[in-house]
């Protein structure tokens, strides 16, 4: 028996190291619709484009000549004009037409196919401050260095749902990794923590951890004196944050052993539906309208000291 379970080890750890080059079937296109909108001042956009084959590796190419446009529930209808970089509705210099407790269809028409979609905004709680902790210098890094963390609120009822975004020195973290979502102020649903200020990590998700291709953590410290960093919480549907939680689960896997034990690849959900019921087409992507709460904050000299400080009476 021993023997036996020794073999087993073996073949567990050297039969992996064969490389495969399967053949797989041309992947059905289907549409994508990209539409998350907001009550920033300027213009709106939606993307529509076609899906690419699984081991493509450009950008899918966006479509032309669809109809796009928004109604809300009053009857308003509001029209987004094709250009060279999606469908936009608005510019620089306008104001949001989206309202916080307003239903709004998403209506596209293309290729003979009519998509849509509904969303509601619901109301976003304001960035109450974003603190900084200081960290000595560990494995990963060559020196000390600063943790953002972002404090909010979450507002009273359940079932609110944010994504909170980040940017550093104007550079939007934008890896799924970073993907930072929170329902009421924890994870999930049943979190009994209604109306509270977030729970850690989601504090903490706004810092910016830099890999390289092998997936090793870089040198670079997530914020240094000098660095800006800007927070924005958007109110999401319920739909939507499960639709982000997908992505999330999907796109971020570690290899390995570990991947035998991951969840299959599948399409996400997706809000949107093909009028035509009887029809085989169904869109992917998501509609989602977002009312949106922002802070910026500098990492000055006076501010890393006090945080260095504030380290050193805790030690």
């Amino acid at each position: 028996m021993k023997k036996i379970f020794i073999s087993l080890i073996a073949f567990a750890f050297f039969s992996c190291e064969n490389i495969i080059y399967p053949e797989l079937e041309p992947s059905l296109e289907q549409y994508v619709v990209d539409a998350w909108l907001n009550d920033l001042p300027g213009s709106q956009k939606i993307f529509l484009s076609k899906s690419n084959n699984y081991f493509m590796s450009e950008l899918p190419k966006l479509l032309s000549g669809a109809e796009v446009y928004l109604t809300d529930e009053d009857g308003n209808r509001y029209d987004f004009e094709e250009t060279e970089g999606g469908y936009v509705w608005g510019d620089s210099s306008s104001t949001s037409f989206l309202q916080v407790g307003t239903s709004y269809q998403l209506n596209v028409s293309i290729d003979g196919i009519r998509f849509s979609g509904t969303s509601e905004m619901n109301p976003v709680p304001p960035v109450d401050s974003i603190t900084f902790k200081y960290q000595e210098k560990d494995f990963s890094t060559a020196e000390d260095y600063y943790l953002a963390e972002v404090v909010a609120t979450d507002l009273a009822g359940v079932g609110n749902t944010y994504w909170i975004k980040a940017w550093k020195n104007e550079v939007y973290l934008n890896k799924a990794s970073e993907i930072n979502i929170a329902y009421d102020a924890g994870f999930s649903a049943g979190g009994n923590i209604d109306g509270q200020v977030f729970i850690q990590p989601i504090q903490e998700l706004i810092n910016p951890f830099d890999t390289d291709e092998a997936g090793e953590a870089l040198i670079e410290p997530p914020y240094s004196i000098g660095d800006t960093i800007y927070v924005e919480i958007h109110s999401i549907s319920e739909s939507a944050f499960y639709f982000l939680n997908e992505v999330k689960i999907q796109t971020v896997r570690s290899g390995g052993f570990g991947a035998l034990f991951a969840q299959p690849f599948s399409n996400v959900s997706t809000n949107l539906i093909n009028e035509d019921v009887n029809s085989a087409i169904h869109p992917v992507g998501f509609f989602n309208v977002s009312a949106i709460s922002s802070l910026e904050q500098v990492l000055t000299s006076e501010i890393a000291q006090k945080a260095q400080e504030e380290a050193e009476n805790k030690n």
